[in-house]
């Protein structure tokens, strides 16, 4: 069964709309540029399913501040995240997502996260980190040969769904949806991702 994250949450109703959908995990974006930037904790955090908190340029403290204050079983590090730090977290029970923008030459950069982390999430190459809307070549992402699972990440929306199930891959582990399945920013169409989620999962249409 293939992972659902859900990113860029914020509202408290809109988390508890989107938890009844089903995904595994819901993130949390602790970036203060990001339009879904979370400054403080939600009225609702989800119960059902695990908390991501999604870090750019993460400091060791700051990271340790919010996993404590928001409860978060998993991190997402985007930007300079090494992997000592990573592995740091991962040490501590956390899962650890080490994000990575796909370009021609990424592989190179996926070798020394290798046991250090326990997903990458393969993204569209954009200086905002994340959230762009935008989709990239999938097809770069037969070069990668693993062994960490991924995450994929990068436009993905309801209108993409067929070339979401067409798209196969060893090392594939799920997917990662934000901006494609928004209203506005911060806010998801619970019924869109509710119906995504039951074609990936039951392959109903």
């Amino acid at each position: 069964m293939k992972l659902i994250k859900v990113c860029g949450m914020r509202n408290a109703e809109n988390i508890r709309a989107v938890e009844q959908a089903g995904p595994d995990w819901m993130g949390f974006i602790f970036y203060e540029p990001s339009p879904r930037y979370v400054a403080e904790m939600p009225a609702y955090m989800p119960q059902q399913c695990k908390r991501v908190g999604v870090f750019v340029h993460p400091q060791f403290r700051d990271v340790v501040e919010k996993v404590k204050a928001f409860g978060l079983q998993v991190v997402q590090f985007h930007g300079t995240a090494s992997p000592d730090m990573c592995d740091t977290f991962k040490q501590r029970g956390l899962t650890v997502i080490r994000a990575l923008p796909v370009t021609e030459s990424f592989v190179a950069d996926t070798a020394e996260y290798t046991g250090k982390i326990d997903y990458f999430l393969f993204d569209t190459p954009t200086l905002k980190f994340g959230g762009s809307g935008r989709r990239y070549n999938w097809n770069l992402l037969q070069r990668y040969t693993g062994p960490t699972p991924f995450l994929l990440s990068g436009g993905l929306s309801p209108q993409s769904i067929n070339d979401i199930k067409t798209f196969k891959h060893k090392y594939l582990a799920g997917y990662d949806l934000n901006s494609g399945f928004e209203t506005a920013p911060a806010m998801k169409d619970a019924a869109a991702i509710a119906n995504f989620i039951n074609i990936i999962h039951n392959g109903n249409e």
